[in-house]
């Protein structure tokens, strides 16, 4: 018998799982707040969505660094996951509108810490979806 003035910790087994972990996983990263919309969290993903937008709006507005690869430089390979952690826009503006930032624009520093703080954030949104995909959150 348990004692009275304990109360069992929830587990997280005890919680059903809200969907397929790996498919909210995989739209979370494409689309920010994707994920969460499939997991029927609608007002999480508009405000998720939001945030990622906005933050890159604000990024590409002050001419932040899109990162790319640069040989000789391992850094930017890790700013290039990040940046690319936000998913299909990455990719837009990167292909499909040709966007690199300008290294001479007075806003250029912060603007690249909106753009790589842009994708870093959506990849804690994709531990987040997969969180509650698999019953670990609610």
């Amino acid at each position: 018998m348990a004692d009275p003035g304990t109360t069992p910790a929830p587990q997280a087994a005890e919680r059903a799982a809200a969907g397929n972990p790996l498919l909210a996983a995989v739209l979370a990263w494409l689309v920010p707040g994707a994920g969460h919309l499939l997991l029927r969290r609608p007002r999480r993903a508009l405000l998720f969505f939001v945030l990622v937008v906005v933050s890159l709006v604000i990024g590409c507005r002050l001419n932040g660094n899109l990162y790319t690869p640069l040989p000789g430089q391992p850094l930017t390979y890790l700013a290039t996951v990040g940046c690319m952690g936000m998913g299909l826009p990455y990719f837009l503006l990167r292909y499909l509108f040709g966007y690199h930032g300008d290294v001479v624009a007075a806003g250029y520093e912060y603007g690249t810490a909106f753009v790589l703080t842009a994708g870093l954030m959506n990849l804690l949104l994709v531990l987040d979806a997969w969180d509650i995909a698999v019953g670990k959150k609610d």
